[in-house]
């Protein structure tokens, strides 16, 4: 058994494969144009012609492909192999036989397998790094890969505290619970959220809004409302940071911010380039 199947055995791991098995039938022209739009705005380039670029826990390939699309020659890694499947798939239906785009399992905590890959011109890892159990340890890996003048582009959740260690505790908890009840505790944990929601929509006398916000979140998120709910409400392990942190790591390192988004975005994720600097 590998130890992905063994984390999962045990509880202290999430199937994020199963999220992406779903969305990927969904992924289309318009979705891979706006990931497309998404690294070149965050990147600041047109394209990446010439460069390399890895996709660290590259999910459901989307954003592989968007960089191979780009130009870039591209290695995709994940540790669920369910996820790495997807790529896989993914690239076969939009880039196949393609030497240029490599899908394969690994770890972002597996500093020897990282180290023998080289380095790139653009280490990516969207929403990945704080679910591996060691999210310092990856982001010290991932900072490794990046060439000099290379640009790290991570997005890593929020630190919001409490509400924070609140939800560590549910997402633990989640997945240690036998699978019949963790359908009934999503329920439970998501109902007050929910019932706000709907009731602030009834007093404001616009109750289609919250139906809306139901039955129109496949054709914007590719995914139905419950079952990011559940992605949500499991998604373990979990670690956070605050910005400042996540800024005098990479600083400590050696690296120069030159894009950031943290706007409001409670418990979401805080999103960073860094560029590599030069050495004397």
């Amino acid at each position: 058994m590998s130890a992905h199947a063994i984390e999962i055995s045990r509880g202290e791991r999430f199937k994020f494969g199963d999220n992406w098995s779903r969305y990927l039938v969904l992924v289309d022209e318009p979705r891979i144009n706006e990931a497309e739009e998404s690294l070149k705005s965050m990147l600041e380039i047109e394209d990446l012609t010439g460069k390399r670029f890895i996709d660290i826990g590259s999910g459901s390939g989307l954003f592989s492909l968007a960089a191979r699309r780009l130009g870039a020659t591209v290695h995709s890694l994940d540790y669920d192999p369910q996820s790495v499947a997807c790529t896989a798939n993914l690239k076969n239906q939009f880039c196949p036989n393609d030497e240029a785009w490599r899908v394969e399992e690994g770890s972002a905590l597996d500093r020897q397998y990282l180290e023998s890959l080289g380095k790139f011109d653009v280490v990516y890892s969207w929403g990945v790094l704080h679910h591996t159990g060691n999210m310092w340890l990856a982001l010290e890996n991932a900072q490794r890969l990046v060439g000099e003048g290379g640009k790290l582009f991570v997005a890593l959740y929020n630190d919001t505290g409490s509400q924070s260690t609140r939800w560590r505790w549910i997402k633990r908890t989640y997945n240690k619970l036998p699978a019949p009840l963790r359908l009934p505790f999503a329920v439970l944990v998501s109902a007050p959220a929910e019932l706000k929601s709907g009731a602030s929509a009834v007093v404001r006398f616009r109750p289609n809004e919250y139906i809306a916000s139901w039955r129109g979140y496949r054709s914007r998120r590719g995914m139905s409302r419950w079952r990011d709910i559940v992605d949500w409400v499991g998604g373990y392990p979990y670690e956070v940071a605050t910005p400042d942190e996540v800024f005098e790591v990479c600083k400590d390192s050696g690296f120069v911010l030159t894009k950031l988004n943290v706007g409001r975005v409670g418990l979401g994720c805080n999103q960073f380039v860094f560029e590599k600097c030069a050495s004397d």
